[in-house]
């Protein structure tokens, strides 16, 4: 019997312009986790979709249990008890959690769908895991934490016993990601396997066993956790020291540049109103962080603010200009640009190409269109500026198709154009959501450098050390109110952990 459960020798993948897979090994042992850890486009996603037949390696084996493979397909990775949680999850929204469990396994007799046993062994499987859900919600009415949730009993359904998380944690809230780890730990006791694969350094400290960490579609090493520290790993990931500190200048705020004042905004799952009457200002030169813990109301927020819902009550002022009821359009006009929580639902067209993603918002200028058509050089030379200048990686350059890209490229792709048309007011939702230690790095920097040029910052963050670090100010949302103002210089993460939680309510403008 093989000391692994699963084998991937001298795998090698290839797609147009580039080779994301370069003879890489990497082996399972019976009960761990064994984290995979790499930058944006470093090959991950993409080996572990080899193991679950998503694609088909130019060269190398694979072996389970000491024994050679042939995974065509993801049937066949079931078959061998192989499952995966996708990093953008593969669930069907307007089916129920239960219809989504079951999908293609569907328990039958004589021809007709058995719910009942269905409901039960999902309901069983939910108990037993502390996976709590409701089999009859819709998947588009749920949070995403308990869509992941839905991912997991889809692999547990199945009885698969090799599971492979990819990126699982990049869009929970603190509280969810130490579950999720509870829950690996209880996965792991009970004898199955975890491939898991995240950028997340204090993630892999506190969960994984080993590490093997890729480069640029190289192996470059496995590595046992309780050997090994952050910084080291850090440095096999990136090929250089990473500063995990925020270096920046005390703030010096100037003119208010945004103005909210009672800011209503309806909730589309209940009849209460998600924001209820907020009210604050961002100034010039300061880095403002809105905290919560999600579903406080913050999605709807930003959504009123830059014009993708509609604001039943208050006004919003930028630049002075009163905005409430502008287009979206027109406060881009005004100077507002908006790095999105969903970058695939409203940062980027996926089947443009990254060129004609990067002019979304600019297309109609005289730079780029003459009488309705559009100047293809310049946009490709606008697009090949930045994707150098933010270090956009692609296999075919501004040709590229963005769906083909990695989730961390398609982040930073979002951030140069946002940045890159100058705005007075930046909002930031979730900026370095699923970024490895690299690009979180570049992007602070980023955040930084634009507040020390005069721009005011509006940062919506679930990341706790993101907030402590990058902030002038903190605000607090809790059920769609502000109820605190903190000053990151003057508190720490458990006081604000309890303001996030709503056990800790004041005045956001006492003193």
């Amino acid at each position: 019997m093989s000391e692994y459960v699963i084998e991937m020798l001298n795998i090698t993948k290839e797609f147009p312009g580039i080779k994301a897979n370069d003879n890489i090994t990497l082996q399972l042992k019976k009960g761990e986790v064994h984290a995979l850890l790499g930058e944006n486009g470093a090959g991950k996603s993409t080996l572990m979709s080899v193991l679950f037949g998503l694609y088909q390696p130019e060269a190398g084996v694979i072996k389970k249990d000491g024994v050679e493979v042939k995974i065509k397909n993801p049937n066949d990775a079931n078959d061998l008890h192989i499952g995966m949680v996708h990093q953008h999850f593969k669930l069907v929204e307007v089916f129920s959690v239960l219809d989504n469990i079951i999908l293609g396994v569907e328990p039958g007799k004589f021809g007709f769908l058995q719910r009942k046993e269905a409901r039960k062994k999902v309901m069983e499987l939910s108990q037993k895991y502390g996976l709590q859900v409701d089999p009859d919600a819709l998947v588009e009415n749920i949070s995403v934490g308990q869509q992941q949730r839905v991912e997991i009993l889809k692999m547990l359904y199945r009885d698969n016993d090799i599971l492979i998380f990819d990126e699982p944690t990049a869009v929970l809230t603190p509280q969810e990601i130490d579950e999720l780890i509870e829950i690996m730990r209880g996965f792991t006791k009970e004898g199955k396997s975890i491939l898991f694969i995240t950028h997340k350094m204090n993630e892999i400290m506190a969960v994984a066993d080993r590490c093997t960490v890729l480069r640029k579609g190289k192996c470059i090493g496995t590595v046992d956790i309780k050997d090994t520290t952050k910084e080291e790993l850090s440095r096999m990931m990136v090929g250089r020291d990473v500063s995990f500190a925020v270096e920046k200048k005390p703030s010096n705020p100037g003119k208010t540049i945004l103005e909210v004042r009672d800011m209503v905004v309806p909730s589309k799952l209940h009849k209460n109103n998600a924001v209820k009457g907020v009210s604050f200002d961002v100034r010039a030169g300061e880095i403002v962080c809105i905290a919560g813990i999600e579903g406080n109301g913050q999605t709807e927020f930003v959504y009123g603010l830059s014009g993708l819902e509609k604001v039943t009550g208050g006004s919003i002022k930028l630049c002075g200009n009163d905005i409430t009821h502008a287009k979206v359009r027109d406060r881009s006009k005004q100077g507002m640009s908006h790095i999105p929580e969903d970058r695939h639902k409203h940062g980027l067209v996926l089947d443009y190409t990254v060129a004609e993603n990067m002019i979304l918002q600019s297309y109609w200028k005289p730079e780029f269109q003459n009488h309705g058509f559009l100047k293809k050089h310049a946009m490709m030379e606008y697009a090949d500026r930045l994707m150098k200048q933010y270090d956009v990686r692609s296999g075919q350059g501004p040709i590229t198709i963005a769906r083909s890209m990695s989730g961390g490229n398609q982040q930073k792709a979002i951030i140069a154009r946002e940045i890159d048309k100058n705005p007075e007011l930046l909002i930031a939702v979730q900026p370095t959501r699923g970024l490895d230690v690299g690009a979180i790095e570049y992007i602070h920097k980023q955040l930084v450098a634009e507040r020390d040029k005069g721009k005011a910052v509006l940062l919506v963050s679930l990341e706790l050390d993101e907030v402590m670090n990058l902030s002038d100010r903190i605000l607090v949302m809790y059920e769609g109110e502000i109820v605190g103002e903190l000053d990151p210089k003057q508190t720490n993460v458990q006081e604000l952990g309890l303001y996030m939680a709503g056990a800790k309510r004041k005045e956001a403008n006492a003193e």
